[in-house]
């Protein structure tokens, strides 16, 4: 596997941080039913159990020991309820799990139960449960009785549930339903949206008088290299009847545990039941080290609340020092310096879990971007999981984290939708759902120095034509928000290259054609998105620059000269294939695939970026075993938040790699392994479940502590075994610990003919042979006949080429023409194998008409390209096209 590249201080200081976090959440494994245990592991769960009655703040992972099942249940809220025949499971947890990129995926309800245990409190305790995301609207219940409900998929919250607990058993139940809403964001997107607690949930215990969720903001004042200030905003809550002077003190601690500052103390008067704000600033903190993708240095600050002299809460909360700018003519600059971004679009899917990824995945995603060379990435297209951007912190990469107003165009389906709500009965709750999500946004991420961008959008421009004016206001609405919520960095527009959205914001990020669209256009910007190479592994040895070359002013034949002073960076689509509905061929476009294996792509950016030169390729040969290895060599903790990746390769004689792709079937045989799948999954080379190239992968995770034995096996082939431990959590005893239940995996049906005609093209990226004066390609797809593309005087050949970003059985096109007239026009399609091929031909000189409908060839592929041919006294363009055909999943 590859390594870190972070430098000794770098790792040394990541480990002593996340040391503090799992020390707190190792106490968790706790709230599982004890008799389940055995007796040598019930004293330290009773232990947790316990602590959570002491004093101070005590956070536990909750992750552990869940019941499910999918469907809405009558009663399941009630702690009566007989839930024996529900699947056992733990968190992260998703309804599509086992989920290998199907475009399909259930919509509707299901629930989670969970028996815990508590002591009795002492007066004043407070019980609360910390949810990272569930998607995509949530209610709670404890004891049957509801105790908070969230309504957005993407953002975390906390639920009080103090007066619903008891001495003794305790049952959560929740109930998340992830049907589409119109009232909700997204309402489209190229994604998938199963339904799910698909992130962390934590049990935290405090006192009355506590910092509540997420409730510290610092910031890095009158920041140099010599010197700089730390501001501290603590929000104190009482939730005693009385009122309490509360003492302020905040010290900061750097990577080593130094105290480099301690703020002036200060006191506050917090009322019964109501939250202040205390506000402390620092004296100057000489040269502290800088935050930078290179040198990913952390502090944190240390934060006590003392009621008459004893201490009630201790809140960390990490941070960095950096400072940096956007400018629309000169870039971007770090801590001063001029630095042109290179980064990948991250979506947070992996195969066979789905989006309810662990922490260590989430590490591994982070790292992988960082060992190819890029310094940025995009957090494609929703607020990520909170571990993202500690990641993106102690790794060293740029972060944009973006909120979930979204859309999409192309599909009939609710998630492929007008961005913004077309009944207008919708529109006052919907821009409601945006705003909530992301003011939650920069509440959890606010103090992580990786991110220098809140994205508002993207491609919002995928909506009705008459709500595009609602559209401009909201996301004015939106940048309004995020400067008041946090007027240290800038609001981003992104997939603004449509729409007249694109000066909005401070920062316009523009995908796709919007290199070639927008050149120098006189505000802040990046592009967004480039390329969109669909490939399975291995793919070709190529970075797939797409419209970026084409950047006016760029020379083709010069590699980056598109890198223009004033274009901040660019952003490759994409850093990993993911789920989509718009089905598996279309998801394919990452450098990395579902798997997690890289693609040639990813060496060649490693090898031009970091001078990292490619390894041998595998060849076809005479298999003789299967190598088995996982990505790290112990499992630390069985508790939701860590994995393993376990990687299966064919091998020759020597122990060399081949491309030779046979059946694998991969079993845990011993210990407390579990697989997406359950305890076994099966490698086909042609199956949805892909061996390739001689490589296969899959995550596996653990619920208790014990070695696992895990076998590759393939026919006629040595087979490979691989002992891993995991180390941190209850015993594994054979014979009495539960296994793992099977979750077979059903194939898709992929029979694209029993899919209804969709019509394609509409604000799609656009590409021409040239463009006269005012008039470029994308005036072709705006839904505007009065407008139009038209061809440079004296271009031979002129041609329009319209990408639908999909992969289409063609069926019709349908032209409208600058005016009436007998044009000629040549439709050719770019399949998946990259050869352009006649879809239709219209002759030259036919009936004069403006519009006109073609029957195509029934061919597959992607791009379309139409070269136009003009009457006399006509002009060579286009006003709109549409193309009409079958969406299909491979």
């Amino acid at each position: 596997m590859i390594g870190s590249q972070r430098d000794g201080e770098s790792r040394r200081e990541s480990k002593t941080l996340r040391k503090r976090a799992w020390a707190i959440a190792a106490i968790a494994i706790a709230l599982s039913a004890l008799s389940a245990m055995p007796a040598s592991a019930q004293g330290s769960a009773q232990r947790a159990v316990e602590a959570v009655a002491g004093a101070g703040r005590v956070r536990l992972n909750f992750n552990a020991d869940w019941r499910f099942r999918l469907g809405d249940v009558r009663g399941a809220q009630q702690p009566s309820f007989e839930d024996a025949g529900w699947d056992r499971i733990g968190l992260p947890h998703s309804f599509s799990i086992p989920y290998f990129q199907s475009p399909d995926f259930y919509a509707g309800p299901g629930w989670y139960r969970k028996i815990f245990d508590l002591p009795r409190l002492p007066h004043g305790r407070r019980l609360s449960l910390e949810f990272e995301g569930a998607f995509q609207k949530a209610e709670v219940f404890v004891n049957g009785v509801a105790v908070g409900s969230h309504r957005g998929g993407y953002t975390g919250f906390p639920v009080d549930i103090t007066a619903a607990v008891k001495p003794g058993r305790n049952v959560v139940a929740v109930r998340v339903d992830n049907q589409w809403d119109p009232t909700l964001a997204p309402r489209a997107g190229e994604h998938v949206f199963s339904g799910g607690l698909y992130r962390d949930v934590w049990l935290v215990a405090n006192d009355a008088v506590h910092v509540p969720w997420t409730g510290t903001r610092i910031t890095t004042p009158q920041l140099t290299a010599a010197s700089g200030l730390v501001a501290a905003e603590t929000e104190v809550r009482n939730d005693a009847p009385e009122p309490a002077h509360v003492r302020v003190r905040t010290r900061i601690v750097d990577c080593v545990g130094h105290a480099v500052a301690t703020l002036p103390d200060r006191v506050v008067i917090a009322p019964a039941n109501a939250t202040v704000i205390a506000e402390q600033l620092s004296g100057p903190i000489k040269r502290p080290k800088l935050w930078s993708p290179e040198t990913p240095n952390l502090y944190h600050a240390e934060t006590r609340l003392m009621v008459s002299g004893r201490i009630r809460d201790v809140f960390q909360t990490e941070f960095g020092f950096r400072w940096f700018s956007w400018t629309a003519d000169r870039g971007f600059f770090l801590n001063g310096e001029h630095r042109y971004f290179r980064g990948a679009n991250v979506h947070q899917d992996q195969a066979g879990w789905g989006d309810a990824v662990t922490n260590g995945a989430i590490d591994r995603d982070v790292q992988l971007m960082k060992d190819a060379g890029f310094d940025f990435i995009r957090g494609s297209h929703y607020p990520h999981d909170p571990h993202f951007a500690e990641a993106t912190d102690h790794i060293g990469l740029l972060f944009l984290s973006e909120a979930p107003f979204w859309g999409t165009g192309g599909f009939k389906s609710d998630w492929g939708g007008s961005a913004y709500p077309t009944d207008p009965k919708d529109r006052a709750a919907f821009d409601q759902s945006v705003k909530q999500q992301l003011a939650e946004m920069i509440r959890i991420n606010r103090n992580h120095p990786s991110i220098v961008l809140w994205g508002m959008d993207n491609e919002v421009f995928f909506s009705a034509p008459e709500t595009m004016p609602d559209v401009r206001r909201l996301l004015a609405e939106e940048v309004a928000l995020a400067h008041k919520l946090d007027p240290t960095r800038p609001a981003a527009v992104d997939g603004a290259q449509r729409g007249e959205i694109d000066h909005i914001g401070d920062v316009a990020g523009y995908n796709g054609d919007g290199a070639v669209l927008f050149p120098n256009p006189g505000v802040a910007n990046f592009v967004a998105e480039y390329d969109s190479t669909m490939t399975n592994r291995p793919g070709e040895y190529e970075p797939g620059w797409g419209d970026l070359v084409h950047t006016p002013g760029a020379d083709p034949a010069r590699p980056y000269s598109w890198r223009f002073p004033w274009r901040s960076g660019e952003v490759i689509w994409s850093g990993f294939d993911h789920g989509s509905i718009a089905g598996r061929r279309f998801a394919s476009m990452g450098i990395v695939d579902y798997s997690r294996l890289p693609k040639r792509a990813w060496y060649w950016y490693r090898n031009a970026y970091r001078g990292v030169a490619p390894p041998g390729w595998p060849q076809p040969g005479k298999a003789a075993a299967l190598n088995l290895a996982a990505s790290a060599p112990v499992l630390t903790h069985a508790d939701g938040t860590d994995d393993v990746q376990l990687v299966v390769t064919v091998v020759d004689a020597q122990g060399q790699p081949l491309s030779n792709s046979p059946p694998v079937h991969l079993a845990i045989e011993a210990g407390p392994g579990e697989l997406p799948t359950g305890r076994a999954i099966d490698f086909t080379p042609d199956g949805d479940i892909p061996i390739r190239d001689g490589k296969a992968a899959i995550a596996m995770r653990s619920w208790q502590a014990g070695v696992s034995r895990i076998r590759a096996t393939s026919p006629g082939l040595e087979d490979a075994v691989l002992s891993l431990r995991t180390t941190d959590g209850p015993p594994f005893v054979p014979g009495a610990t539960p296994l793992a239940g099977d979750r077979p995996y059903t194939p898709t049906d992929h029979v694209s003919a029993e899919r209804p005609e969709e019509t394609f093209g509409l604000h799609n990226p656009t590409a021409a042979s040239s463009s006269a004066p005012g008039h470029p390609s994308s005036l072709a797809n705006d839904n505007d006949d009065k407008t139009a593309w038209l061809a440079a005087a004296g271009d031979p050949s002129p041609s329009l080429t319209v990408d639908p970003e999909r992969i289409v059985q063609y069926r019709r096109i349908r032209l409208i023409f600058p005016q009436a007239a007998g044009y000629g026009v040549k439709a050719e399609v770019k399949g998946l194998d990259g050869r352009w091929r006649t879809l239709a031909e219209q002759p030259l000189g036919g009936e004069a008409r403006r519009e006109l409908e073609i029957t195509t060839a029934r061919l597959i592929g992607g791009p379309v390209r139409l070269t136009i041919r003009a009457p006399e006294n006509a002009p060579a363009g286009m006003a709109e096209v549409r193309l009409v055909g079958v969406l299909q999943d491979h």
